[in-house]
């Protein structure tokens, strides 16, 4: 069996890469990640409840950064955003490439920089473990 690799948001290489998305090495979330992101989730919920102006959250995206969305459509405006994402050109990209792009991504959410929450990085180390892309 491939050795796990541990996403803690710092100390991905190359070749953690090359084993999660050509060798279909099984991948985890640090246990210090978890806690970070959970610290920064509860950070974005205070600025949510206090009716912080904050980029993408409470606000619209690119021209619409100055509209500011009201509190019962927030969940709604993330919705959105995803849907807005929901498209695709061109021919399928390689299972290898798209299994590293999650895996960056899920690497990216460890870093606990953007406020998602820990689900998400679970959402997608998940689907690698078992197999499934998008």
């Amino acid at each position: 069996m491939t050795t796990p690799v541990v996403l803690d948001g710092s100390s991905l290489t190359i070749g953690d890469v090359v084993a999660v998305a050509a060798h279909r090495a099984p991948v985890t979330l640090a246990p210090d990640a978890r806690a970070r992101i959970a610290r920064t989730q509860a950070v974005v919920a205070e600025l949510v409840r206090r009716n912080a102006v904050v980029y993408g959250v409470t606000t619209g995206f690119g021209k619409l950064s100055d509209v500011a969305i009201p509190h019962d459509r927030l969940a709604e405006l993330q919705v959105n955003l995803v849907r807005s994402h929901a498209a695709g050109v061109g021919p399928l990209l390689p299972e290898r490439e798209v299994r590293a792009m999650m895996l960056l991504r899920a690497n990216v959410i460890a870093k606990a920089y953007s406020g998602a929450r820990a689900e998400l990085a679970d959402l997608l180390l998940g689907m690698l473990n078992a197999g499934l892309y998008p």
